[in-house]
């Protein structure tokens, strides 16, 4: 499984862009040698490119037992919801090379992920 978005994901996630603020849901399993070191030096690290583009961390928080659960592949070890004033802005950072030399800490971290736009409907 891929813990990356491809070039195709970015142009599908892009394409739905009405400029309106996305939060991005990301479900985090981190590889158990290493994954959380990794995936706290990735944190420390994201911070100036979420301030460039307009980011904000809304939450994040470990995981517990589930109560329900489609099937034993998806337990996951973290929640983090990360808000952009646009998907423009989210695709900006990423294809930032600056940010893209750090996306390794990231890459490494996890064994699995999803990465889900959500938007507020109202």
């Amino acid at each position: 499984m891929s813990v990356d978005p491809t070039g195709q994901d970015l142009k599908r996630f892009l394409e739905e862009d009405d400029g309106a603020p996305v939060t991005m849901l990301n479900l985090l399993r981190f590889k158990r040698d290493g994954g959380r070191r990794s995936y706290a030096a990735y944190s420390e690290a994201i911070v100036p490119f979420l301030e460039r583009v307009g980011g904000t961390v809304v939450y994040f928080g470990e995981t517990g037992t589930a109560l329900v659960r489609p099937d034993a592949d998806t337990d996951w070890d973290a929640v983090l919801l990360v808000r952009y004033p646009s998907r423009a802005a989210f695709s900006q950072m990423v294809a930032d090379p600056e940010y893209q030399r750090i996306t390794h800490l990231r890459t490494e971290a996890l064994d699995a992920a999803v990465l889900q736009p959500t938007v507020t409907r109202g």
